[in-house]
């Protein structure tokens, strides 16, 4: 295993028979192909976390480096049990207190580590225990967007209270997901009323008048490529182009989503969809798939269309997902509130945000004082809400 180059010779792990900072960028083949087979057996799916999502990120998207790709493995010889990308941060919102962080970026919309299914108490144990040695890590460790009540938050509460901890949830948020045993059509009459039905019906024909209107699908072994000018071109024409937040205006950002859409292909994880006028893409997602679930990554529509709702259109499409024997749930990786995809998906999912203590004297003092601060901040501010509202009404 290689140490990467631009990491602190003290950053060596306290046990080399279980933890290893990995280099992305230089991978031995044994070691990529144990990263795919962990993605297939991990507890929880993430796809953000999986090879070819990861590895451009912290290729393209940590130009400094200031990353960290843990490997766990249960003994020198063992399957891995687990990978995080963790990163050192010397704040902790407005504080100057140095602490260890899952690493991530904007595009990262779940913070879950790959690991093993049933692995994941000794997983946290390890990873904390190694922080824990480690002359640079300090106070806690950090990580966001992790599924609310799901495996790993579970065994992250259980494994800081057998080492005398906590686990302090520090935010949390809920986002919509799409999970039923309904049909596409059942689910669509159930979440739309009958009005907005109407409605939709009466822009998709207005939208038939003006020309050929189709819905595609890329396919397995397709080329890629047009469809991924097509979506950035889509995206960089909308608000967000705008806004200077579409992922074409940044070449990081731009160069990353090409690599990922074609790792994705490869690995059988895309799935790809447009709503067309004549050759024109007025609306496009791309869903990333990770059975049991999947993940709604990005959508785009053409604003000139507005009138007609095709990015609605093609969400209703896209329901066709409930029909998938492979896929029980689809995580929207919306904001919560999303104007679009929470007028049709009903369900949620809860993500937090938690931190767990290390152990030294020195780190659990910090992290009372850090925990008593937050929650004493948190009900002002809960408080300062209540009143607010009351104000509102009177």
């Amino acid at each position: 295993m290689t140490v990467h180059p631009a990491f602190p010779a003290d950053a060596a792990p306290a046990d080399p028979l279980t933890v290893r900072i990995v280099d992305p960028l230089a991978l031995s083949p044994e070691l990529a192909a144990a990263w795919d087979r962990l993605a297939a057996d991990a507890s929880e799916p993430n796809p953000f976390a999986e090879r070819w999502c990861l590895q451009s990120a912290l290729h393209l998207l940590d130009p400094e480096r200031h990353a960290r790709l843990v490997m766990v493995r249960d003994g020198s010889d063992g399957p891995v049990i687990g990978i995080m990308p963790i990163a050192l941060a010397h704040r902790y919102g407005r504080l100057p207190l140095r602490h260890v962080t899952g690493w991530s970026h904007p595009n990262h919309f779940l913070g879950s580590p790959l690991v093993r299914a049933g692995f994941e108490p000794l997983f946290w144990s390890i990873l904390l225990g190694w922080c824990d040695a480690a002359p640079w890590a300090r106070t806690l460790l950090h990580v966001p967007r992790l599924t609310m009540g799901g495996p790993l938050y579970r065994a992250l509460v259980d494994v800081a209270w057998v080492r005398g901890g906590e686990v302090d949830v520090v935010h949390r948020e809920e986002r919509a997901l799409l999970e039923s045993d309904l049909s596409p059509g059942d689910y669509w009459e159930a979440a739309v009323r009958p009005k907005k039905r109407k409605e939709l019906r009466r822009q998709a024909n207005r939208l038939a008048e003006l020309g050929t209107v189709r819905f595609r699908r890329w396919q397995a072994g397709e080329a890629i490529e047009a469809w991924v000018d097509a979506f950035l071109e889509l995206e960089a024409r909308g608000w967000k182009g705008r806004a200077g937040s579409a992922l074409a205006c940044q070449s990081d950002t731009e160069a990353w989503f090409r690599a990922i859409l074609s790792g994705a292909a490869s690995a059988g994880r895309l799935d790809m969809r447009a709503l067309e006028l004549g050759d024109r893409p007025l609306a496009m997602l791309v869903n990333f798939l990770a059975p049991p679930g999947g993940f709604s990554f990005k959508t785009a529509f053409d604003e000139d269309y507005a009138r007609f709702s095709p990015g609605v259109l093609l969400q209703q499409a896209n329901l066709d997902l409930l029909g998938d024997p492979a896929i029980a749930w689809i995580d929207s990786c919306a904001a919560p509130d999303h104007p679009m995809i929470d007028s049709v998906w009903r369900e949620r999912r809860a993500l937090v945000w938690v931190n767990a203590a290390l152990s030294s004297p020195g780190d659990r003092l910090r992290f009372a004082m850090l925990t008593r601060a937050e929650r004493l901040w948190r009900r002002r501010k809960g408080a300062a809400a209540v009143r607010n509202g009351i104000e509102d009404q009177s």
